[in-house]
């Protein structure tokens, strides 16, 4: 495998843009040549970026009462919503993970969300709403929804809350790096909290360094280190964002085959794909499907995948494809400017 660098030739810039966004940042690690790259407008690269990922949040944040996706969320049964085609592209995937899945991805969890208290309602579980949400689903997500993508238009057939926060992120890095190529650059690494995605190599020819963080929830510390070229990659994990109730902690992952939230001894799940869409849900359904579903899954649906499990002598390591292959390198040594996952 090829020695991981974070520095740029001598012949070319590095460029950090970034700003915020979904409660966190995102970020562009861009290297631009001085010959090659000269018509490379870095403010109006920004001000592309920034309105990239803020169309998706507008769109889709269960944050943000005029989202589209709360328009859908509020619209009444059998009745016909026109939305955006970007949203319709991310129903679209998300609906054929789910099915992929056998549910362990279900964009149909936003009441569940709300009820334990991750979403914008409540920010502790509620018995009650618990118990409400657990009753109120009488059908399968991809039999409660109808797309019409020519028409642009999307109707539920039950009442039904979406939340696409397993999903959103991962599509809005895929903007961020559409938004790289039409402005004609060829080497950058675009990031939105552990979702990922690498245009080109970095310009020496180098693959981008990215850090495979240790599931610890109290620090950030360097686990492993992944090389990207053209891919992206997305973690999900148990430790990052949670409640404690207790002496339980409740991840914010929501299983919709228990009603309740992720409880298995997965830490972490690292997908790569060619797409970081694909990628951050398939990083979400692992994670709920667990060590044996869930490998047996990825195995199946031919993915290129790290586990991460809690046993009792510590981290257990379970990878797939390129993950098989010692994708990860020693975190020792790791590079200063690498990007965490």
């Amino acid at each position: 495998m090829p020695k991981t660098s974070s520095e740029p030739t001598a012949t070319c810039k590095r460029t950090t843009l970034h700003g915020p966004t979904m409660g966190t940042r995102w970020s562009a690690s861009v290297d631009t040549d001085a010959r090659a790259d000269a018509s490379v407008d870095l403010a109006a690269l920004r001000q592309d970026l920034a309105a990239a990922v803020q169309l998706v949040d507008q769109q889709m944040s269960p944050w943000k009462p005029d989202s589209d996706l709360m328009r859908l969320n509020r619209a009444p049964v059998d009745t016909w919503v026109n939305l955006p085609a970007e949203l319709l592209e991310v129903l679209t995937c998300g609906l054929e993970i789910y099915r992929l899945s056998a549910g362990a991805f279900d964009p149909g969890v936003g009441a569940l969300v709300d009820a334990w208290g991750f979403g914008a309602v409540r920010d502790a579980p509620e018995a009650a709403a618990i118990h409400i949400a657990r009753q109120a689903a009488p059908c399968l997500t991809d039999q409660a929804l109808a797309l019409d993508r020519p028409a642009g238009r999307v109707r539920k057939h039950a009442p039904l809350q979406l939340d696409l926060c397993g999903i959103a992120k991962g599509y809005a890095v895929d903007r961020m790096a559409a938004v790289l190529q039409q402005h004609g650059v060829r080497h950058a690494l675009v990031a939105l909290d552990g979702e990922l995605r690498a245009v080109g190599s970095q310009a020496s020819g180098v693959p981008w360094a990215v850090a495979l963080e240790r599931p610890e929830a109290e620090r950030r510390a360097v686990r492993g280190v992944i090389e990207l070229q053209d891919l992206a990659v997305a973690t999900s994990g148990d430790y990052r964002r949670y409640l404690l109730v207790g002496d339980a902690r409740l991840a914010h992952t929501m299983d919709a085959r228990r009603a309740a939230p992720v409880n298995n001894a997965v830490a972490s799940v690292t997908v790569l794909a060619r797409t970081c869409m694909h990628a951050d849900a398939w990083a979400t359904a692992l994670l709920v499907a667990g060590p044996g579903e869930g490998l047996a899954l990825a195995q199946r649906m031919g993915l290129d995948v790290l586990f991460l499990l809690r046993r009792a002598e510590g981290l257990v390591e379970m990878g797939l494809g390129r993950f098989g292959r010692s994708a990860v390198q020693s975190g020792l040594g790791w590079p200063r400017h690498a990007a965490f996952t």
